[in-house]
Protein backbone atom coordinates (compact mmCIF):
# COMPACT_ATOMS: atom_id res chain seq x y z
CA UNK A 1 0.00 0.00 0.00
CA UNK A 2 1.10 3.62 -0.50
CA UNK A 3 1.96 5.32 2.80
CA UNK A 4 1.18 9.02 2.39
CA UNK A 5 -1.06 8.75 5.47
CA UNK A 6 0.73 5.90 7.19
CA UNK A 7 -0.28 5.56 10.86
CA UNK A 8 -2.55 8.62 10.70
CA UNK A 9 -6.06 8.38 12.14
CA UNK A 10 -8.75 9.97 9.99
CA UNK A 11 -12.45 10.49 10.70
CA UNK A 12 -14.71 10.80 7.64
CA UNK A 13 -18.34 11.77 8.13
CA UNK A 14 -20.99 10.84 5.60
CA UNK A 15 -18.68 8.06 4.46
CA UNK A 16 -21.25 5.38 3.71
CA UNK A 17 -21.52 6.19 0.03
CA UNK A 18 -20.52 8.67 -2.66
CA UNK A 19 -17.67 11.11 -2.10
CA UNK A 20 -17.33 10.21 1.59
CA UNK A 21 -16.93 6.52 0.88
CA UNK A 22 -14.31 7.25 -1.76
CA UNK A 23 -12.41 9.48 0.67
CA UNK A 24 -12.48 6.85 3.41
CA UNK A 25 -11.27 4.12 1.07
CA UNK A 26 -8.56 6.30 -0.48
CA UNK A 27 -7.24 7.39 2.91
CA UNK A 28 -7.13 3.75 3.98
CA UNK A 29 -5.30 2.87 0.78
CA UNK A 30 -2.75 5.53 1.71
CA UNK A 31 -2.18 3.87 5.09
CA UNK A 32 -4.63 5.73 7.33
CA UNK A 33 -6.68 4.17 10.10
CA UNK A 34 -10.22 5.31 9.32
CA UNK A 35 -13.37 5.95 11.32
CA UNK A 36 -16.23 5.59 8.84
CA UNK A 37 -19.23 7.62 10.00
CA UNK A 38 -22.72 7.51 8.48
CA UNK A 39 -26.28 7.40 9.82
CA UNK A 40 -27.83 5.46 6.96
CA UNK A 41 -28.68 1.78 6.69
CA UNK A 42 -29.07 -0.43 3.65
CA UNK A 43 -32.29 -2.17 2.61
CA UNK A 44 -31.53 -4.99 5.07
CA UNK A 45 -31.13 -2.63 7.99
CA UNK A 46 -27.33 -2.91 8.11
CA UNK A 47 -25.35 0.25 8.83
CA UNK A 48 -23.65 1.26 5.59
CA UNK A 49 -20.76 2.71 7.61
CA UNK A 50 -19.95 -0.79 8.84
CA UNK A 51 -20.14 -2.17 5.31
CA UNK A 52 -17.55 0.35 4.15
CA UNK A 53 -15.36 -0.30 7.21
CA UNK A 54 -15.57 -4.02 6.57
CA UNK A 55 -14.54 -3.60 2.94
CA UNK A 56 -11.51 -1.56 4.07
CA UNK A 57 -10.51 -4.27 6.54
CA UNK A 58 -10.90 -6.97 3.89
CA UNK A 59 -8.57 -4.97 1.65
CA UNK A 60 -5.91 -5.03 4.38
CA UNK A 61 -6.62 -1.66 6.00
CA UNK A 62 -7.78 -0.64 9.46
CA UNK A 63 -11.24 0.82 9.99
CA UNK A 64 -14.06 1.08 12.49
CA UNK A 65 -17.57 2.38 11.97
CA UNK A 66 -19.85 4.93 13.62
CA UNK A 67 -23.53 5.74 13.23
CA UNK A 68 -23.36 8.87 15.37
CA UNK A 69 -25.47 11.86 14.34
CA UNK A 70 -23.02 14.75 14.00
CA UNK A 71 -25.89 17.22 14.23
CA UNK A 72 -25.90 16.51 17.98
CA UNK A 73 -22.86 17.59 19.98
CA UNK A 74 -22.94 14.58 22.32
CA UNK A 75 -22.83 12.18 19.38
CA UNK A 76 -20.07 14.17 17.66
CA UNK A 77 -18.05 13.82 20.86
CA UNK A 78 -18.74 10.09 20.86
CA UNK A 79 -17.56 9.87 17.24
CA UNK A 80 -14.22 11.41 18.16
CA UNK A 81 -13.96 9.17 21.23
CA UNK A 82 -14.31 6.12 18.98
CA UNK A 83 -11.10 7.16 17.21
CA UNK A 84 -9.33 7.92 20.48
CA UNK A 85 -10.34 4.61 22.05
CA UNK A 86 -9.31 2.65 18.97
CA UNK A 87 -5.99 4.35 18.18
CA UNK A 88 -5.29 7.05 20.76
CA UNK A 89 -5.23 10.06 18.43
CA UNK A 90 -6.92 11.88 15.53
CA UNK A 91 -4.85 13.34 12.70
CA UNK A 92 -7.55 14.18 10.20
CA UNK A 93 -11.22 15.16 10.24
CA UNK A 94 -13.15 15.22 6.98
CA UNK A 95 -16.52 16.95 7.40
CA UNK A 96 -18.27 15.43 4.42
CA UNK A 97 -21.75 14.62 5.77
CA UNK A 98 -24.51 16.71 4.27
CA UNK A 99 -28.17 16.74 3.36
CA UNK A 100 -30.37 18.48 0.83
CA UNK A 101 -33.78 19.95 1.59
CA UNK A 102 -34.23 21.91 -1.62
CA UNK A 103 -37.10 24.34 -1.96
CA UNK A 104 -37.53 27.65 -3.72
CA UNK A 105 -36.87 30.30 -1.08
CA UNK A 106 -40.36 31.78 -0.67
CA UNK A 107 -41.77 28.28 -0.11
CA UNK A 108 -39.03 26.97 2.21
CA UNK A 109 -40.25 25.84 5.62
CA UNK A 110 -38.60 26.53 8.96
CA UNK A 111 -38.09 22.79 9.39
CA UNK A 112 -36.29 22.53 6.03
CA UNK A 113 -34.05 25.43 7.02
CA UNK A 114 -33.28 24.15 10.51
CA UNK A 115 -32.53 20.58 9.50
CA UNK A 116 -30.20 21.66 6.69
CA UNK A 117 -28.28 24.06 8.94
CA UNK A 118 -28.10 21.48 11.74
CA UNK A 119 -26.28 18.97 9.56
CA UNK A 120 -24.44 21.10 7.00
CA UNK A 121 -23.11 23.75 9.39
CA UNK A 122 -23.72 22.92 13.05
CA UNK A 123 -22.69 19.30 12.50
CA UNK A 124 -19.34 20.47 11.18
CA UNK A 125 -18.90 22.78 14.16
CA UNK A 126 -19.73 19.89 16.48
CA UNK A 127 -17.13 17.53 15.05
CA UNK A 128 -14.47 20.24 14.72
CA UNK A 129 -15.07 21.39 18.29
CA UNK A 130 -14.97 17.80 19.58
CA UNK A 131 -11.68 17.00 17.86
CA UNK A 132 -9.92 20.32 18.53
CA UNK A 133 -8.68 19.56 22.09
CA UNK A 134 -7.03 16.33 20.95
CA UNK A 135 -5.33 17.98 17.97
CA UNK A 136 -4.24 20.85 20.22
CA UNK A 137 -2.69 18.38 22.68
CA UNK A 138 -0.95 16.52 19.85
CA UNK A 139 0.33 19.74 18.32
CA UNK A 140 -0.87 18.63 14.89
CA UNK A 141 -3.93 17.86 12.82
CA UNK A 142 -5.87 18.74 9.70
CA UNK A 143 -9.55 19.42 9.12
CA UNK A 144 -11.17 19.44 5.69
CA UNK A 145 -14.72 20.74 5.36
CA UNK A 146 -16.78 20.07 2.25
CA UNK A 147 -18.35 23.31 1.05
CA UNK A 148 -20.26 23.79 -2.21
CA UNK A 149 -20.46 26.08 -5.21
CA UNK A 150 -24.14 26.43 -4.28
CA UNK A 151 -22.83 28.84 -1.68
CA UNK A 152 -19.63 30.02 -3.35
CA UNK A 153 -21.37 30.82 -6.64
CA UNK A 154 -25.13 30.27 -6.26
CA UNK A 155 -27.95 27.95 -7.21
CA UNK A 156 -31.73 27.87 -7.41
CA UNK A 157 -33.80 26.48 -4.54
CA UNK A 158 -30.95 25.97 -2.09
CA UNK A 159 -31.01 28.95 0.29
CA UNK A 160 -30.62 26.65 3.31
CA UNK A 161 -27.86 24.53 1.79
CA UNK A 162 -26.02 27.54 0.34
CA UNK A 163 -26.16 29.42 3.64
CA UNK A 164 -24.78 26.42 5.51
CA UNK A 165 -21.99 25.85 3.03
CA UNK A 166 -20.95 29.50 3.03
CA UNK A 167 -21.12 29.50 6.82
CA UNK A 168 -18.75 26.55 6.69
CA UNK A 169 -16.22 28.68 4.81
CA UNK A 170 -16.28 31.18 7.66
CA UNK A 171 -16.02 28.39 10.21
CA UNK A 172 -13.03 26.88 8.45
CA UNK A 173 -11.17 30.18 8.31
CA UNK A 174 -11.85 30.81 11.99
CA UNK A 175 -10.60 27.35 12.92
CA UNK A 176 -7.48 27.91 10.82
CA UNK A 177 -6.77 31.22 12.58
CA UNK A 178 -7.54 30.03 16.11
CA UNK A 179 -5.68 26.74 15.81
CA UNK A 180 -2.60 27.77 13.81
CA UNK A 181 -0.44 28.19 16.92
CA UNK A 182 -1.09 24.52 17.70
CA UNK A 183 -0.04 23.44 14.20
CA UNK A 184 -3.63 22.52 13.35
CA UNK A 185 -4.91 23.52 9.93
CA UNK A 186 -8.32 23.82 8.30
CA UNK A 187 -9.38 24.03 4.65
CA UNK A 188 -12.53 23.79 2.55
CA UNK A 189 -13.13 21.77 -0.59
CA UNK A 190 -16.04 22.18 -3.00
CA UNK A 191 -16.51 18.79 -4.67
CA UNK A 192 -17.99 18.30 -8.12
CA UNK A 193 -19.19 14.70 -8.27
CA UNK A 194 -21.98 12.39 -9.33
CA UNK A 195 -23.33 11.13 -6.01
CA UNK A 196 -26.70 9.84 -4.74
CA UNK A 197 -27.37 13.17 -3.01
CA UNK A 198 -26.72 15.10 -6.23
CA UNK A 199 -28.75 12.65 -8.30
CA UNK A 200 -31.76 13.14 -6.02
CA UNK A 201 -31.49 16.93 -6.11
CA UNK A 202 -31.25 17.67 -9.84
CA UNK A 203 -34.32 17.52 -12.11
CA UNK A 204 -34.34 15.97 -15.57
CA UNK A 205 -37.25 17.86 -17.03
CA UNK A 206 -35.79 20.28 -19.59
CA UNK A 207 -33.09 20.24 -22.26
CA UNK A 208 -30.97 22.38 -19.95
CA UNK A 209 -31.39 19.78 -17.19
CA UNK A 210 -30.34 16.97 -19.52
CA UNK A 211 -27.26 18.91 -20.65
CA UNK A 212 -26.30 19.43 -17.02
CA UNK A 213 -26.68 15.70 -16.32
CA UNK A 214 -24.31 14.81 -19.15
CA UNK A 215 -21.61 16.92 -17.51
CA UNK A 216 -22.27 15.65 -14.00
CA UNK A 217 -22.11 12.02 -15.07
CA UNK A 218 -18.47 12.53 -16.07
CA UNK A 219 -17.44 13.68 -12.59
CA UNK A 220 -16.52 10.59 -10.61
CA UNK A 221 -16.62 10.89 -6.80
CA UNK A 222 -13.34 9.00 -6.48
CA UNK A 223 -11.57 11.92 -8.20
CA UNK A 224 -12.25 14.14 -5.15
CA UNK A 225 -10.40 11.91 -2.68
CA UNK A 226 -6.77 12.63 -3.72
CA UNK A 227 -7.10 16.34 -2.87
CA UNK A 228 -8.47 15.51 0.58
CA UNK A 229 -5.63 13.07 1.17
CA UNK A 230 -3.04 15.64 0.10
CA UNK A 231 -4.47 18.23 2.50
CA UNK A 232 -4.35 15.80 5.43
CA UNK A 233 -0.83 14.59 4.64
CA UNK A 234 2.32 16.02 6.21
CA UNK A 235 3.20 17.36 2.77
CA UNK A 236 0.14 19.63 3.05
CA UNK A 237 1.19 21.03 6.43
CA UNK A 238 1.79 24.52 4.98
CA UNK A 239 -1.74 24.81 3.54
CA UNK A 240 -4.46 26.27 5.75
CA UNK A 241 -7.41 28.63 5.48
CA UNK A 242 -7.92 27.96 1.77
CA UNK A 243 -10.93 27.08 -0.40
CA UNK A 244 -10.37 24.45 -3.07
CA UNK A 245 -12.49 22.80 -5.72
CA UNK A 246 -12.14 19.28 -7.09
CA UNK A 247 -13.73 18.34 -10.43
CA UNK A 248 -12.64 15.22 -12.29
CA UNK A 249 -8.91 15.72 -12.94
CA UNK A 250 -9.04 19.44 -12.11
CA UNK A 251 -8.18 21.22 -8.87
CA UNK A 252 -9.27 24.81 -8.25
CA UNK A 253 -8.26 27.48 -5.76
CA UNK A 254 -11.17 29.84 -5.07
CA UNK A 255 -10.86 33.53 -4.31
CA UNK A 256 -11.87 34.92 -0.93
CA UNK A 257 -13.74 38.19 -0.35
CA UNK A 258 -11.46 41.21 -0.43
CA UNK A 259 -12.19 44.82 -1.46
CA UNK A 260 -11.90 45.29 -5.23
CA UNK A 261 -13.04 48.91 -5.63
CA UNK A 262 -13.07 51.95 -3.34
CA UNK A 263 -15.06 55.16 -3.65
CA UNK A 264 -14.45 58.26 -1.57
CA UNK A 265 -16.94 61.09 -1.36
CA UNK A 266 -14.57 63.99 -0.84
CA UNK A 267 -16.73 67.04 -1.38
CA UNK A 268 -18.02 69.30 1.36
CA UNK A 269 -21.36 67.52 1.72
CA UNK A 270 -19.65 64.19 2.38
CA UNK A 271 -21.33 60.82 2.22
CA UNK A 272 -25.04 60.61 1.45
CA UNK A 273 -27.46 58.18 -0.14
CA UNK A 274 -27.81 60.55 -3.09
CA UNK A 275 -24.04 60.67 -3.63
CA UNK A 276 -23.85 56.88 -3.52
CA UNK A 277 -26.66 56.55 -6.06
CA UNK A 278 -25.27 59.21 -8.38
CA UNK A 279 -21.57 58.46 -8.17
CA UNK A 280 -20.68 55.19 -6.39
CA UNK A 281 -23.12 52.76 -8.02
CA UNK A 282 -22.18 53.85 -11.57
CA UNK A 283 -18.49 53.64 -10.67
CA UNK A 284 -18.84 50.10 -9.27
CA UNK A 285 -21.33 48.74 -11.79
CA UNK A 286 -18.73 47.26 -14.13
CA UNK A 287 -17.40 45.13 -11.27
CA UNK A 288 -20.74 43.86 -9.95
CA UNK A 289 -21.06 40.07 -9.95
CA UNK A 290 -23.90 38.69 -12.07
CA UNK A 291 -26.50 36.30 -10.67
CA UNK A 292 -24.87 33.05 -11.77
CA UNK A 293 -24.95 29.37 -10.91
CA UNK A 294 -22.08 26.94 -10.82
CA UNK A 295 -22.76 25.76 -14.37
CA UNK A 296 -22.49 29.36 -15.61
CA UNK A 297 -19.04 29.81 -14.07
CA UNK A 298 -17.76 26.29 -14.84
CA UNK A 299 -19.07 26.33 -18.40
CA UNK A 300 -16.50 23.92 -19.85
CA UNK A 301 -16.68 20.14 -19.60
CA UNK A 302 -14.58 18.54 -16.86
CA UNK A 303 -11.14 17.36 -17.91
Amino acid sequence: MPDLLKDKVVIVTGAGRGVGQCIAEYCALQGAKVVVNDLAKDDNGVAIAELVAESIRKAGGEAVSSTDNIGLMAEAVNLVNIAIEAWGRVDGLVNNAGILRDRIFHKMSEEEWDLSIQVNLKGCFNTARAVAPFMKEQGSGAMVHMTSTSGLVGNFGQANYAAGKMGLVGLSKSVALDMQRFNVRSNCVAPFAMTPMVMNGIPRETEEDEARWKVIERMEPKKVAPLICALISDEGAHVSGQIFGARANEVYLFSQPRPIRTAHIGDEAGISAEAIIDRVFPMFEGDFYPLERSMDVFSWDPV
